[in-house]
C-alpha cells in the first residue's frame, strides 16, 4: 500500500468533507478533477492487496535472468522483464490480486454460492425483456472493450465433467438439461493458510497493456502468428483485395486470443493487425537497416501504446461522457499542460500531473502489479451486446441486411464480410449501430443459452453471478463500503426510486439487501449524468486505469523514449487516433467520420442510412 504525501492526505480530507454536501460529479469540472485525484490517492492507500505470501514470488534478476538484452527495449510475450528487479511480475500465470483485503474474500459455502439461485437472478433481473440501447456510444465501443479485456484477463477453469457447480432449476425452467452444470474456476495451489480459506486464481493472460490478445501470451504463439510474413509483419490471408486473419484447424482466427469470438472482435483484431503491418512499413522506410526482428519488436510496442492511449483519451471519455472525466483522462495522458502544449514544447518534465503518466517513472504503490478479481467483476459488460446488427452500404447508406448476433459469432464471424458487405461497410455499420445499455434486464438472450466451440452450453448471465460469488468478490453493499462509498439502506434507495425494480430485487433476494450481488447492484443503481456504467464500477476504474499505465516500464518507465520506440514511433503514438487508424485502412469511412472527434461516439449517417428506423441504429 502507498501512504499519500501530506498534500495528498489534506486533499483526501478536504473532499471527504465536500462530498458530504456535493457529489463529485456535481462539482465544476476543474474542482472535480481534484476530487477524483483524492479518490485515487485514498484507493491506492487502502485498496491494493498482494495475494502472495512474500515478495519472492515475483522473481529476481538472479532467479530469472534476462538472457536476451533486447527485452530491455521490447516486450516479452510471456510478460517477463517488465519490472527488471521482479521479472515475473504481471507475466502469464501470475495470480490476480485483490482490491479488498483477503478477509473479505473467503471461499463461499455451497449454500452461499447458490443463494439466491443464480439462474433465478438471471431470469428475473438480467434477462433482456426488450433491447435498451446505449445512445451515447456506438457498437465499436462494445467491440473495443472486449478486445481490450482479452488482452488483460483470463481465468483458468477445470476441464468439463470434472469440478462443476450444479445449479438447481425451477420446474418451469426451459434449460435443456437438469441441473445446470457450470465448470468451476481452478484455484492456484495454496502457498499459505490464507490461500486455503481465501483461494487465489491465476491470470493465464499477461496483466500488462501489451496487446497479448493479438500477439499472444507466450513467445511460441507470437512466432506462430508471424509465420510466413516478412519485414516484422503479422501474417494475413488475402482473398482478392481483402486481407483477413488466417484461420486455425477449427476455422477460428489465428491470433493471440480467439475465445468468445464474434464479428466485433473480427473487426478489431483485423484493424490492429493491419495497423501493426502499417507501422512496420513506416519503420522500414525510416530505418532500412532494421532487421525483421527489430521491425516487429518496435511495431508491437508502438501499437500497444497507441491502444493504451485510445482507451484512455477516447473510449473512456465516450462511455463516461462527463466533463470532469474528459479532463481527468486527458490529464492522465497529457498532464495539465494538455496535448497541444505537450506537442509544442516536447516532454520536458517527469511530473505526471504536469505532463501525464507516460514517461513519468514507474510506481507500483508498494504492491506488485497485477490486475484484480474486482477489476474483472466490474468489467462484466455483456449487456453491451445487441440482439441484431443492421448493415449498411458505406457509399450509399442503403440498408443491406439485419443479422442476428448468433449468426455473427464464433466461426460464422468472418462470413459477414462477403461480396455485398466489405470491412468498410461493417465498420460503418458498427459506427451507427447502438450497443445495449449496461443496465438490469438487458443481458442478451443469445448469451443466456450459448454453445461455444468447445461444446459447452452456458447461460452467461448465470455464470457471471456465480463467478463473483465463487471467487469471493464481496456483494454489492459490502463492496461499496470497502471502496469508501455509502451503501444503500433500502432497495428503493439502491434503485434511485424505481419502486417496481426495487420490489423485484427485494423479492429475488428475500428482502435481504446485504445479499444483493455486485453485478445486480451495479446494473440497478442510478448513473451520474453521461455515464454508461455505474459509479460503483467507476471507483475500481479510478484506481486501476492509471495503475495500468503507471506500473508499466514501456509506458511510464525507462523504455518510454526514442531509444525503444524511435522518434517516428513516439510521434505515431501521440498523433494517431481511432479515427485516423480506421481511415488509414478503410478510407471510404472518411465521410462518416467527418466532424466526429471520437470514433466511439455515434457516427454521421450517410445517404439513405438516415431513412432506416430500426432500433439498432442511431437517430
Amino acid at each position: 500500500m502507498s501512504e499519500p504525501s501530506f498534500p495528498g492526505r489534506v486533499l483526501i480530507k478536504v473532499f471527504k468533507g465536500v462530498n458530504k454536501i456535493v457529489a463529485w460529479d456535481k462539482l465544476p469540472s476543474f474542482i472535480g478533477v481534484f476530487n477524483l485525484l483524492a479518490f485515487r490517492l485514498e484507493l491506492q492507500k487502502d485498496n491494493l492487496h498482494d495475494v502472495y505470501p512474500d515478495a519472492g514470488a515475483q522473481g529476481t534478476a538472479a532467479s530469472c535472468p534476462m538472457k536476451d538484452p533486447r527485452y530491455l527495449v521490447t516486450r516479452n510475450s510471456d510478460g517477463l522483464f517488465n519490472e527488471l528487479d521482479e521479472p515475473l511480475m504481471g507475466c502469464t500465470g501470475m495470480r490476480f490480486g485483490r482490491n479488498v483485503s483477503r478477509e473479505h474474500t473467503k471461499k463461499p459455502t455451497d449454500e452461499e454460492l447458490l443463494t439466491p439461485n443464480p439462474r433465478v437472478v438471471s431470469e428475473q433481473l438480467l434477462k433482456r425483456t426488450e433491447f435498451k440501447p446505449a445512445t451515447i456510444v456506438n457498437l465499436l465501443a462494445a467491440a473495443w472493450i472486449q478486445f481490450q479485456l482479452h488482452d488483460w484477463v483470463m481465468h483458468e477453469n477445470y476441464d468439463p465433467g470434472t469440478e462443476e457447480i450444479s445449479v438447481p432449476l425451477l420446474p418451469d425452467d426451459t434449460w435443456p438439461s437438469r441441473p445446470m452444470k457450470i465448470v468451476r474456476t481452478k484455484p492456484d495451489a495454496p502457498l499459505s493458510k490464507t490461500d486455503e480459506s481465501c483461494p487465489a486464481y491465476k491470470n493465464i493472460n499477461t496483466a500488462w497493456w501489451d496487446a497479448s490478445q493479438m500477439y499472444g501470451s507466450d513467445e511460441a504463439t507470437t512466432m506462430t502468428l508471424r509465420k510466413g510474413a516478412v519485414l516484422g509483419k503479422l501474417a494475413m490471408r488475402e482473398e482478392g483485395h481483402t486481407e483477413f486473419l488466417p484461420r486455425d484447424s477449427n476455422n477460428l482466427p489465428l491470433t493471440g486470443f480467439n475465445q468468445n469470438w464474434w464479428l466485433g472482435l473480427e473487426l478489431m483484431h483485423t484493424l490492429f493487425a493491419l495497423e501493426h503491418n502499417a507501422i512496420c512499413d513506416m519503420l522500414h522506410e525510416k530505418h532500412p537497416d532494421f532487421s525483421s526482428e527489430q521491425l516487429f519488436d518496435t511495431a508491437r510496442i508502438i501499437n500497444c501504446a497507441l491502444m493504451a492511449k485510445i482507451h484512455t483519451v477516447e473510449w473512456t471519455p465516450a462511455i463516461l461522457d462527463h466533463p470532469t472525466i474528459n479532463t481527468a483522462l486527458h490529464a492522465n495522458w497529457w498532464g495539465f499542460v494538455g496535448e497541444k502544449l505537450d506537442k509544442l514544447l516536447g516532454h520536458f518534465s517527469k511530473n505526471e500531473y504536469l505532463q501525464g503518466i507516460p514517461g513519468s517513472g514507474v510506481d507500483q504503490n508498494n504492491v506488485p502489479y497485477s490486475l484484480t478479481e474486482e477489476f474483472v467483476s466490474v468489467y462484466r459488460l455483456h449487456p453491451l451486446i445487441p440482439d441484431n446488427i443492421a448493415f449498411f452500404d458505406t457509399a450509399t447508406g442503403s440498408h443491406t441486411k439485419t443479422t442476428p448476433i448468433a449468426d455473427l459469432a464464433f466461426q460464422k464471424a468472418q462470413y459477414a464480410i462477403d461480396e455485398k458487405t466489405t470491412f468498410g461497410d461493417a465498420f460503418y455499420s458498427f459506427g451507427i449501430n447502438y450497443p445495449g445499455a449496461i443496465t438490469h434486464n438487458n443481458h442478451p438472450n443469445f448469451l443466456r443459452q450459448v454453445t461455444t466451440p468447445d461444446g459447452q452450453t452456458r447461460d452467461i448471465a448465470t455464470v457471471d453471478i456465480l463467478r463473483d460469488r465463487e471467487r469471493g468478490v464481496p456483494r454489492y453493499c459490502e463492496f461499496r463500503r470497502l471502496f469508501h462509498m455509502k451503501a444503500p439502506t433500502t432497495f428503493l434507495e439502491l434503485t434511485g426510486g424505481n419502486k417496481e425494480l426495487a420490489d423485484k430485487i427485494s423479492s429475488v433476494y428475500a428482502g435481504d439487501l446485504e445479499k444483493v450481488d455486485l453485478l445486480v447492484g451495479m446494473f440497478s443503481e442510478p448513473l451520474p449524468k453521461g455515464f454508461g456504467f455505474s459509479d460503483t464500477a467507476f471507483r475500481v476504474f479510478i484506481l486501476m486505469a492509471s495503475r495500468r499505465i503507471k506500473s508499466d516500464r514501456f509506458l511510464a518507465g525507462s523504455a518510454w523514449g526514442e531509444h525503444a520506440y524511435t522518434k517516428e514511433g513516439l510521434k505515431w503514438v501521440q498523433d494517431e487516433t481511432m479515427g485516423s487508424v480506421l481511415v488509414r485502412h478503410f478510407p471510404e469511412l472518411k465521410p462518416a467520420l467527418k466532424g466526429n472527434d471520437n470514433a466511439f461516439r455515434p457516427w454521421v449517417k450517410v445517404g439513405k442510412a438516415g431513412e432506416y428506423k430500426g432500433v439498432e441504429t442511431t437517430a
